[in-house]
């Protein structure tokens, strides 16, 4: 039941993480334009957000080692997400009005722009998302001899979710949903998952087992 609903976390919190990217692009393009500079930035911030993720993840699983951990930043990530639309406007504005009006722009600000924006908008639940990974193979992984399987297990159902985030994005999302709407959504599921992570704590300190006996 633990790895069923570890692999669920992971799976979802990839599928999230996918979604932002791909939705994010269109977000940043009404300020910054769709230009290469705006999937190139869109796509460093989100990996320099998953490097920083995972390697905090690890530690945080060592010295923490209860899933219960997972709520408050995934909550906090979910309640970000479920407002972008209305907490950043103002804060991509003020990348933009910096410039002098009536100006051109400097090539390196054209370049570097769509990268503050998208730090300041995605940076955040990308990060705690990716904690998710290295912290649940730590959880998991209770044997040592078992630890490459898992690890392989997460890091693959994270993946099949990110996937399936770039289709469903492409797909769907795109075709039926407004972007606020799409924020929202992906807002609901972090905030989910931070109630999983709770239940599964729960779960792994015999809460589970103790009311299966009781029925």
């Amino acid at each position: 039941m633990l790895r069923i609903a570890t692999v669920a976390l992971v799976f979802l919190g990839g599928f999230v993480i996918m979604v932002l990217e791909m939705i994010g692009v269109l977000y940043l393009a009404k300020d910054f334009g769709g230009s290469f500079y705006v999937w190139t930035s869109q796509i460093g911030m989100i990996l320099t957000a998953l490097s920083l993720g995972y390697a905090i993840g690890g530690s945080l699983a060592d010295r923490f080692q209860r899933t219960a951990f997972l709520a408050a930043p995934l909550t906090v990530a979910g309640i970000f997400t479920f407002f972008i639309p209305q907490i950043t406007p103002p804060l991509i504005n003020a990348i933009i009005m910096r410039h002098p009006p009536g100006q051109p722009i400097a090539m390196v600000w054209m370049k570097l722009d769509p990268a503050f924006g998208s730090a300041v908008i995605f940076f955040l639940p990308c990060f705690v998302l990716a904690i998710l990974s290295p912290y649940m193979i730590r959880i998991t992984a209770r044997q040592l001899d078992k630890v490459g399987m898992i690890s392989g297990l997460i890091y693959a159902a994270s993946t099949a979710g990110s996937i399936g985030g770039v289709f469903v994005s492409g797909y769907i999302f795109i075709d039926y949903l407004t972007v606020s709407a799409i924020f929202r959504a992906m807002g609901v599921l972090v905030l989910i998952l931070a109630g999983l992570a709770l239940a599964m704590d729960f779960c792994l300190g015999g809460n589970c087992k103790t009311i299966q006996q009781k029925k």
